[in-house]
């Protein structure tokens, strides 16, 4: 069996802190489409989701053709926020955490994200990680998540098995993504669900506690195997 060991995290409430744009670009996405949007909270609880899937829950009432203008309108708003703002800022501590995990060489690094690979290039370019994830899964190549598609692809691409790897996110469809992987999972208290939603293995409420809490879940799985 592989000595490595794969930390998979979300992005959005996770790593960079995403909320003011996603929740003007879904607010432009309905006014475009003369609607009234959801709350913040409303918006903000499905973030994690396809963007199909999360439009499906946003805008039940309208049709599915309307429901896809939705998403296009989103993905303009988005995209214009980010050539006119830059990206998402990323969380106080996360490049730290990452770059301290990135010193293990038996210790890969991936992602699982419902953002588009466009998204999810720009924002790993402008913040300069693209070193560190050997791994990235995004929507718009698996079912949204919770299905455990995107970490099965990670575990395939890593070469480890979900019994070497643990999940890292902030809502509980990261947490549930992981259990139907059959991995661990480790919710951050400062995403977009409540703690109380996430039913995680451990919850981390900042940056520097994440490496060592990673190393201990993965270490004692490796002991569970022994």
């Amino acid at each position: 069996m592989s000595d490595l060991r794969l930390a998979v995290f979300d992005v959005d409430g996770t790593l960079a802190d995403s909320q003011g744009e996603i929740v003007a670009a879904m607010r432009a996405a309905f006014a475009s489409e003369n609607q009234v949007p959801p709350p913040r909270a409303k918006i903000l609880s499905i973030v994690g989701l396809s963007l199909d899937r999360a439009m499906a829950q946003l805008a039940r009432d309208l049709d599915p053709v309307r429901q896809d203008r939705l998403v296009a309108a989103y993905k303009q708003a988005y995209f214009e926020q980010r050539v006119r703002n830059g990206a998402s800022p990323l969380y106080a501590g996360a490049l730290a955490a990452l770059e301290r995990l990135a010193q293990d060489p038996f210790l890969l690094l991936g992602v699982a994200t419902g953002k588009s690979k466009r998204g999810l290039d720009a924002l790993l370019e402008a913040h300069g990680l693209e070193r560190f994830f050997v791994t990235r899964q995004v929507a718009d190549f698996h079912p949204s998540k919770p299905h455990p598609a995107m970490l099965q692809a990670a575990f395939a691409e890593a070469a480890v098995g979900p019994g070497q790897a643990v999940m890292i996110g902030d809502t509980s469809f990261d947490i549930e993504m992981a259990r139907a992987a059959g991995c661990a999972a480790i919710g951050v208290a400062w995403g977009y669900h409540p703690i109380a939603r996430l039913d995680a293995d451990r919850v981390v409420t900042d940056f520097p506690a994440l490496p060592g809490t990673i190393a201990e879940i993965l270490g004692a799985q490796e002991e569970n195997r022994s």
